[in-house]
């Protein structure tokens, strides 16, 4: 759509500085840790070790036999805890276990392979690292590459790799699909597209994350309609929000670290979007939540999206539902790396308290619209609820 193209092309929103490759840096011999990435207020929040502390299960089975018990317990993880996991969905494992091993194989590559995705002054994709705002801020010790891939009018190929292979596939695909229906709107591309898989006889572009963005998106828009039921909104007019937002997917490398303990991962934050889906690559832990004031490490359920909801959610619920501080913790002798997609509503929907759920025009939170809200969120460094306390309405 030209709306979300106009958004996301405004040179004005801004992006993230460049920074040194963190891959790299950790694969030379370091006898001392840069001072940007040392993170002294690490050792006063320790994670906690009590096992009987662990976000919700929820499946996918119960609800869709309309089990009111498990519906309530998707409302409760929403409310109390912000994150639960989601099993029995209906993505194929072979559709998620190609984009672990792609992913696994592009942080594999060249640095000088990589950095051809770097991220670009004023952008918001790319590979490199993201929310850095400042020559003096600290840094996280990882790496990522970032792509907007929903709608499809969104995808700057300029930054999709063409190693692995899908990822070519994938940026060729839509090349020519876009270089066709230049004047077609979005279902007529996407329609295009899938022609265009027929005529090259598919392949492993389609399989994997293509496919993954699409499968993720009806997971998203599912979980959507669930929230609406539980928060008694119109599911129809609710509904249209999701149906064609915005997606963004995330490719995250956490180098191990011999002094792991004085570095992070990812700096404690909520996600300023609508939900996120997140898979862990390989089986090395450090997503933590803050619970009562501690950290929880998440243990990953197999085959589980670990969701989290997003402060759009929370500003639209009016703080019904809540958005969670979490954190991503490094390994001393391994890597880890995870796939996380964001999901927010399509770009013509306002930010703000969904009128419905407004009691006595007691709104908590500002209102704007998505372009000044994007624009808040790709210049703002992490920082707890940072963005949050910012649409806060002072009462």
């Amino acid at each position: 759509m030209e709306t979300d193209q106009v958004v996301f092309s405004r040179k004005d929103l801004g992006g993230s500085l460049p920074v040194e490759n963190v891959q790299a840096l950790a694969s030379n011999t370091l006898k001392k840790i840069p001072p940007r990435y040392i993170r002294p207020e690490i050792q006063h929040e320790p994670a906690s070790v009590e096992d009987s502390l662990q976000i919700p299960v929820v499946d996918t089975n119960k609800l869709n036999d309309d089990d009111d018990d498990e519906l309530a317990k998707l409302h409760l993880a929403c409310k109390e805890w912000g994150f639960f996991q989601l099993i029995n969905h209906d993505v194929p494992e072979e559709v998620i276990k190609k984009m672990k091993s792609d992913t696994e194989e592009f942080f594999q590559l060249p640095l000088e392979v990589k950095k051809a995705y770097a991220q670009l002054p004023n952008h918001i994709e790319g590979y490199g690292q993201a929310f850095v705002v400042s020559e003096d801020q600290k840094l996280d010790w990882g790496d990522m590459l970032f792509l907007l891939s929903q709608p499809l009018s969104l995808r700057n190929l300029t930054f999709w790799p063409t190693l692995p292979t899908s990822f070519s596939r994938v940026g060729m695909e839509v090349r020519r699909a876009r270089e066709s229906a230049k004047n077609d709107d979005e279902r007529s591309t996407k329609n295009k597209m899938k022609e265009r898989e027929g005529e090259s006889g598919g392949g492993s572009g389609w399989e994997t994350l293509d496919k993954y963005s699409e499968e993720l998106q009806q997971v998203t828009l599912y979980i959507w309609k669930l929230i609406c039921k539980n928060l008694g909104l119109n599911s129809e007019e609710m509904e249209s929000m999701f149906e064609d937002g915005t997606q963004g997917l995330r490719m995250n490398y956490y180098p191990p670290c011999q002094q792991a303990s004085r570095v992070m991962g990812l700096t404690p934050h909520s996600d300023a979007v609508g939900l996120t889906l997140l898979v862990q690559v390989n089986e090395v832990q450090g997503l933590q939540i803050k619970k009562n004031d501690r950290w929880v490490p998440v243990k990953p359920v197999p085959s589980a999206f670990i969701v989290n909801i997003g402060d759009i959610i929370e500003i639209m619920s009016n703080g019904e539902y809540k958005s969670i501080e979490h954190r991503a913790v490094v390994n001393t002798e391994r890597e880890r790396l995870s796939i996380a997609a964001f999901h927010s509503p399509n770009l013509r929907t306002a930010i703000g308290p969904l009128p419905d759920l407004v009691k006595d025009n007691a709104a908590n939170y500002k209102t704007v619209s998505s372009e000044e809200y994007i624009k808040r969120v790709v210049t703002s460094k992490l920082d707890g609820k940072n963005l949050l306390e910012h649409m806060k309405l002072k009462v």
